[in-house]
């Protein structure tokens, strides 16, 4: 080899690595921006859910004392700050399952006027809210994984973004209403 190929050599492996960090880092912010996006889904889903069970609540068809608890619950839920969402969200979850645990109550729902398209709407949102999660957790889980590497660290690729946390909450759905969804 000549004296002139080595900088020839040191250039093209720092152009390399240049490109393999600019790859990650590239990767890294399409990680986050699907983790965002995510996320505004999954908003938008326990919102959807909030909201048809707060109509349910006021709608008339429980007694006073289960509408009570519905509309409390759907109301924190949608209320709540970042920082109580997951608590709230669970304590919806367990109004809802508390409020429509057994068929009698889904059938006295769809018998009402319009409960049939009040329970559809429900059906579907709480069909819709693990899945959102689940996608967020995903993505969170990938972009963390990511961010483990010695590479990311090192170079500081994640920049000032904050480190993505799970949404876990309780998602389970009422079992008669799951069964009334079939």
């Amino acid at each position: 080899m000549t004296l002139l190929s080595w900088p020839l050599w040191i250039a093209v492996a720092l152009v390399l690595i240049g490109v393999y960090l600019s790859w990650t880092a590239g990767r890294l912010d399409r990680l986050h921006a699907r983790i965002d996006a995510a996320r505004a889904a999954l908003d938008a889903q326990l919102l959807r859910r909030a909201s048809v069970a707060q109509e349910l609540a006021t709608s008339g068809i429980f007694d006073p004392a289960a509408s009570m608890v519905l509309n409390q619950a759907a109301h924190a839920a949608r209320q709540a700050e970042d920082e109580h969402r997951e608590v709230a969200e669970s304590e919806l979850s367990q109004a809802l399952r508390a409020v429509l645990g057994e068929s009698a109550q889904v059938e006295a729902v769809r018998e009402a006027p319009g409960g049939e398209d009040i329970a559809r709407e429900l059906v579907a949102a709480v069909r819709r809210v693990p899945m959102a999660r689940r996608f967020h957790n995903d993505a969170v889980r990938a972009a963390r994984a990511l961010r483990r590497h010695r590479t990311v660290r090192w170079f500081r690729l994640a920049g000032h973004a904050p480190f993505p946390l799970a949404f876990e909450m309780d998602d389970e759905p009422p079992a008669a209403l799951s069964a009334a969804g079939h």
